[in-house]
């Protein structure tokens, strides 16, 4: 086995700080101007979000998906509703949702309650989709055993040929979760590993309790 040794890989964080003076009042105003930095500065896929979910054993699972709306309450993300994430969440609807903006050295993490989206709003979005992600979500049953790719490749094209007139039809086992959240942290790299963190804590429909935390 090659060692890699991880332990020597470090860098110092200087880009930039976090004060009291530039938070406001509520979070989701912090993360949106956040968000815009992120796609000012290019990265990519800078609404990719890491989900993590504990299952009825108490096992976390995390994993990668992508933010697909907002508002100051809440998060909104779409999945396959027998994905291992969506069992989870029916067993446990607590979950935390983490934004790895590394390259801007920041970190913003809001942890909260999911539960399903209406049809509506998930036939919405899902005929938003370009229509070759609409097949495919009718082409992977998420989390299940396949036993090649080629097998998942053929099951497109058979349902490409199946949708090839008409519209996609919203498969009854895709849909989506709205995580209504009650605490966001902020996480801005500093030199020295003094990193500036702040916490949003829900005290109320409308009010947030801010607490700068040590690093």
């Amino acid at each position: 086995m090659l060692h890699i040794n991880v332990a020597d890989l470090r860098r110092s964080y200087t880009l930039a700080g976090l004060d009291k003076e530039d938070l406001t009042e509520k979070p989701i105003d912090l993360f949106e101007k956040w968000l815009k930095e992120c796609l000012d500065a290019g990265l990519y896929d800078p609404n990719g979000v890491v989900v993590s979910t504990v299952n009825k054993e108490g096992q976390p699972h995390s994993r990668m998906v992508l933010l697909k709306n907002y508002d100051e309450n809440s998060l909104v993300f779409f999945t396959n509703l027998g994905s291992r994430k969506a069992h989870d969440i029916a067993d446990n609807p607590r979950v935390s949702m983490l934004f790895p903006w590394y390259y801007l050295e920041r970190q913003v993490i809001f942890t909260g309650t999911a539960e399903k989206l209406s049809l509506p709003e998930v036939l919405k979005y899902f005929h938003s989709r370009p229509r070759d992600s609409q097949i495919g979500a009718w082409a992977s049953h998420q989390s299940s055993r396949i036993s090649a790719r080629s097998a998942l490749e053929s099951k497109f094209m058979e349902l490409k040929e199946k949708f090839s007139k008409g519209e996609v039809p919203l498969p009854t086992f895709w849909g989506g979760f709205r995580v209504t959240f009650d605490s966001v942290e902020f996480w801005q790299g500093r030199e020295n590993r003094l990193h500036d963190r702040f916490m949003y804590t829900r005290t109320g429909s409308d009010s947030w309790d801010i607490a700068r935390l040590a690093p």
